[in-house]
């Protein structure tokens, strides 16, 4: 069977656990977990540390030799692990949470894209020798580190609508994805000459063995230095404009499948391979709707019954002949539409939930819905119009505006993880390679 982390998004890949040692009557002694890096308040095991060093090797079972050797791997994923645990403590002490229902659907998500059940996607981790309840924490880790992501973009990036002009103006908005694989040889700030040459002997090293036949994944786990490099460098596919230029040049004039020379880039050496490119068209058409509708909110005064009653009354006094408009005025909840007879105006898409969404894409002109539910309670929808819209100018705005987010975001946590790594109290204590400490600042 295939590893199931293999399978996973790039944001679950690796899904990083903690131990903690209970002591079990009846059962035999277990040697204990020793400690291998202090992190702050937290501690990262040897037991996490060989799990998580299991998984990759189990990854490269066929070509054992495409990995580095373990003293060197184990240094790879200790530095994930603590940077792990910091992220998570921060995002901790900030407030970001993440609900236990958001773990499961996440979990859904994994079995889904594995095409099996959850019931099944338990017993396919079980078959691997993962523990089920270290595999959600992992989960749940990733996506509060997601939600952290996000959030430290959210307070620090901002677009204005110069940047959006110019960018525009320039004719720097290139439509369509491009999938690459990503290797970085990180140069210290401040780097002398002799860093700075080390780096790139070290960048051509890795160009030498992908050349003699090395698997560009197992190059990454090796030699790169970025957060991606346990899942093999790859980016997955992304929209042109959300990478650095730089990175869609040197990919521009690769042929498909080809890795470039090592290129010199503001935090090290980059090799890049081009694993594939989607083109986007010119006219970008979008079906939008007109339509209007009654909602009926449940509240601690309306129960969920109650407000399907009311909803599906006013929809029988439309269809009895009553102006939808006025049914709207009087029975609905949404006060913004409520006013304007329900009207909701032209909209694409599931721009009011995709349940409302859906709905509205199965109906005929003219026609009204039955009452059904949403988080924000029962509605009656009646679809008024639809026309076809060269929304090209609109989404290239969009699509600008999205690229200067995601470049500026990247940067931006980039620094916010050099920073959080530099205030740390980080302890190494790995067997064989000596104390390690970094002090808080």
């Amino acid at each position: 069977m295939k590893p199931i982390l293999v399978a996973l998004s790039l944001a679950l890949l690796v899904p990083v656990t903690s131990l903690r040692v209970h002591a079990q009557a009846a059962t035999p002694p277990q040697p204990l977990d020793r400690i291998v890096a202090v992190v702050d308040e937290d501690v990262v095991l040897e037991s996490e540390l060989d799990r998580d060093i299991a998984r990759v090797t189990a990854q490269f079972a066929k070509n054992p030799q495409q990995l580095p050797p373990r003293d060197v791997l184990q240094k790879q994923i200790l530095d994930r692990l603590v940077l792990q645990k910091l992220q998570v403590a921060r995002a901790d002490s900030t407030g970001v949470k993440v609900s236990d229902a958001e773990v499961d659907q996440a979990l859904a998500n994994i079995a889904q894209q594995n095409k099996m059940e959850v019931s099944q996607l338990r017993g396919a981790i079980a078959s691997q020798g993962m523990d089920y309840d270290q595999f959600r924490k992992g989960v749940r880790e990733q996506l509060i580190v997601t939600r952290l992501r996000q959030r430290v973009a959210q307070s620090r990036v901002h677009v204005s609508d110069a940047e959006i002009d110019s960018l525009i103006k320039n004719g720097n908005v290139n439509r369509g994805q491009i999938h690459l694989g990503y290797i970085v040889i990180n140069v210290p700030d401040g780097a002398t000459p002799e860093q700075v040459d080390v780096a790139h002997a070290k960048a051509e090293e890795a160009k030498k063995q992908i050349d003699g036949g090395m698997d560009f994944a197992a190059a990454a786990i090796r030699y790169s230095n970025a957060e991606n490099a346990l899942q093999g460098g790859d980016l997955g596919w992304r929209p042109r404009d959300e990478l650095p230029p730089a990175l869609v040049d040197v990919a521009d004039k690769l042929a498909e499948g080809a890795v470039s020379a090592p290129v010199r880039g503001p935090n090290g050496f980059h090799l890049i391979k081009l694993i594939g490119k989607r083109e986007a068209g010119g006219e970008q058409m979008v079906t939008e709707m007109h339509a209007r509708h009654i909602l009926v909110r449940i509240t601690e005064l309306v129960s969920s019954e109650q407000a399907q009653k009311t909803a599906a009354a006013a929809r029988q006094r439309i269809v009895a002949g009553e102006d939808f408009e006025k049914a709207a005025k009087e029975s609905s909840d949404d006060e913004t539409t409520a006013l304007l007879g329900g009207d909701l105006g032209w909209f694409s898409g599931d721009a009011y939930g995709s349940v409302v969404g859906k709905t509205l894409q199965a109906m005929k002109k003219g026609e009204i819905s039955q009452p059904f539910q949403t988080d924000a309670g029962w509605h009656v929808v009646q679809l008024v119009d639809t026309r076809n819209t060269d929304k090209s100018t609109e989404m290239e705005r969009d699509q600008a505006k999205s690229v200067l987010f995601q470049r500026k975001a990247e940067d931006e946590y980039d620094a916010f993880l050099r920073q959080l790594r530099s205030e740390a109290f980080v302890d190494i204590r790995l067997p064989g390679t000596g104390p390690a400490t970094t002090p808080a600042s």
